[in-house]
């Protein structure tokens, strides 16, 4: 299967299947707004800090990987090459750094999980 067809594929189902969890509320729009607010913005949490570590990890891999060809062709420029990458890596791990207080932050908007139960409860 071609890496388009797969991308298609997983793209419908995730859609699909996100919407019969939206659809499959009780009816009252107490619980099913707070529900999927909440449970978005948890979802959303967990995405977030792992997307970021998987284009990080990505980026710095590709970042190490050009250090490393660039030393091997050219010695002299190790100082160079190696300087710039380091600080190349520390700029790429900012960016995960900044996804991770950005989900921090929307885990503390999170509200308690018995308050969430007596709203969609009562």
């Amino acid at each position: 299967m071609s890496k388009k067809k797969l991308i298609a594929a997983l793209s419908l189902l995730l859609v699909f299947g996100l919407a019969s969890i939206a659809l499959a509320g009780d009816g009252s729009s107490n619980a099913t707004g707070i529900g999927i607010l909440f449970g978005a913005m948890a979802l959303g949490c967990g995405l977030a800090i792992g997307i970021a570590a998987l284009g990080t990890g990505i980026g710095m891999g590709n970042a190490i990987n050009a250090a490393l060809n660039g030393i091997a062709r050219n010695p002299e420029a190790t100082g160079k090459i190696q300087m710039n990458m380091i600080l190349g890596l520390a700029l790429v791990e900012s960016l995960c750094i900044y996804a991770l207080v950005i989900s921090l932050l929307m885990v503390t908007k999170l509200p308690a999980l018995e308050t969430v139960i007596k709203s969609l409860v009562g």
